[in-house]
């Protein structure tokens, strides 16, 4: 083996010697294919750092975007209180002067909960007279109705989104045939 490597090695000399510009041909062909594997490196290297850079600022706009996601999650507790407060008033308390201010003070409160909602981009999940939406509903029971199967005929608890992402699905009860 050392031999053959040996004869090469002496048919490559003597072919330089005799051809200086066969040997001058081969180092510039040799040096223009490591510049094209050098451009090609470049170009992969470019394209990996230009996707970096793109999925770093989709991260980072999501992450602003959703950033008070748990915190929306959170009052949505506070939300449905107020509106159970609201919804068990009684019926002669609205015009009762003991109440009347009390009452006021809590349905202003919710009208300012729902104000801050909007700004944040936190709305309410519609449901009632819908199709059932699994990505947005989440049904409880059937009901007999007779409304088309499947709508939604009656809201248990409000669900919630912020901008597009669901913070909680509405629990619903759905049409079946009576």
């Amino acid at each position: 083996m050392d031999k053959l490597h040996d004869e090469a090695e002496e048919i490559r000399a003597e072919t330089a010697a005799e051809s200086p510009e066969l040997q001058e041909h081969d180092r510039l062909a040799e040096l223009q294919k490591a510049l094209e594997e050098a451009e090609q490196k470049a170009l992969y290297a470019a394209a990996e750092v230009q996707n970096v850079r793109r999925r770093a600022e989709q991260e980072r706009v999501q992450a602003v975007a959703y950033a008070n996601t748990g915190f929306a999650r959170d009052m949505l507790s506070v939300k449905d209180n107020l509106d159970r407060a609201l919804g068990h008033v009684p019926e002669g308390a609205r015009e009762d002067e003991r109440f009347k201010a009390f009452i006021e003070g809590i349905e202003a409160t919710a009208r300012e909960l729902d104000a801050v909602f909007g700004r944040n981009g936190v709305s309410r999940v519609e449901a009632k007279g819908l199709p059932l939406d699994p990505n947005r509903h989440q049904a409880m029971i059937e009901m007999p109705s007779d409304a088309e199967p499947g709508t939604v005929v009656e809201e248990m608890q409000a669900g919630y989104v912020l901008k597009d992402r669901l913070l909680r699905p509405a629990l619903v009860g759905v049409a079946r045939k009576p």
